[in-house]
């Protein structure tokens, strides 16, 4: 089992986590293209401590893990068509933050990601999270208890080295066809190739494989380079960065970078400076969110001595 994210990591019960709908703002500068997605407001505010529901028969669904160690209400935002009462289980100083479900294989329905991630989203106000990836499902309160005390080193270590820290991802993307039209203005090689093409009337395989070949290896120097000085523009303003597979033809950088809480307007300013700076390129970055990409425990659930 596994306390990681937006979707990968393993757990008793896991799904992948589809791409999360956001309220999009587009920054007016010139030549600059940065979309900043930020998290949908949260339906409910913290209520005050009150007892949880004896439903034992059901299962638990854990959010996340936080350091508290006074019983916590979130409120009716959790799982379900009625939404569930999220509440915490804890052990000393941790706790996991829950819900009743039933005991079943969860769908990753949008629905059922997006109250995931607004559990996540209201605790982190508040809390350093351990978010759990999506389909997390105990039997009982006890089996919380006992994955709390066998892994206590190992949360307590993660919350203290995540603590005041936030998560946002940045993807950027080009416009293919225009970079190799600026490729074919540009590299003196690939212009004269496109030019023997169009000129000659007979066959024109080697040339089209060579010219190919150049524009790939263009298109890949130029991506390497933005992606290169984006993140050491970016690494000042984060404490750490992670690479992810791009997707798609036209995105050629996908990446998370833990922010300090107090570091945030300094990060936000330096993506807005690079949007401008790039003017040929987009940006999306999304955030805050949980650590998913940073949080990475490797689970076992057993009984503790």
């Amino acid at each position: 089992m596994a306390a990681k994210r937006k979707p990968s990591a393993r757990t008793r019960r896991s799904a992948a986590r589809p791409a999360r709908p956001r309220t999009a703002r587009v920054d007016d500068g010139a030549r600059s293209r940065v979309i900043r997605e930020t998290p949908p407001a949260a339906m409910s505010a913290v209520e005050p401590p009150a007892a949880p529901r004896a439903t034992e028969s059901r299962g638990k669904y854990v959010y996340c893990v936080i350091r508290s160690e006074d019983p916590l209400r979130f409120g009716a935002i959790g799982l379900g068509t009625t939404p569930a009462e999220v509440h915490t289980v804890h052990y000393k100083d941790i706790a996991a933050v829950v819900s009743d479900t039933p005991i079943e294989v969860l769908d990753a329905t949008r629905e059922n990601v997006l109250a995931h991630e607004r559990v996540n989203e209201v605790v982190m106000r508040d809390h350093t999270v351990i978010p759990m990836s999506f389909g997390t499902v105990f039997k009982t309160r006890d089996d919380i208890t006992e994955l709390l005390k066998g892994a206590y080193g190992a949360f307590t270590d993660v919350l203290l080295k995540m603590e005041d820290k936030v998560e946002f991802g940045l993807k950027v993307l080009w416009d293919r066809d225009e970079v190799i039209r600026q490729i074919e203005r540009e590299d003196e090689d690939v212009r004269q190739l496109k030019g023997e093409i169009a000129s000659q009337t007979g066959p024109t395989y080697f040339a089209r494989v060579q010219y190919g070949r150049l524009v790939e290896a263009a298109l890949q120097s130029r991506s390497d380079r933005h992606v290169s000085e984006i993140f050491g523009l970016l690494r000042d303003v984060s404490v750490a960065s992670r690479a992810n597979k791009p997707i798609g033809d036209k995105m050629i950088m996908n990446a998370a970078f833990l922010v300090a809480r107090d570091r945030e307007p300094a990060f936000d300013a330096t993506v807005k400076a690079i949007g401008a700076k790039y003017g040929h390129l987009t940006f999306r970055y999304t955030g805050p969110w949980p650590p998913y990409n940073f949080v990475n425990i490797r689970l076992k659930l057993e009984r503790a001595t």
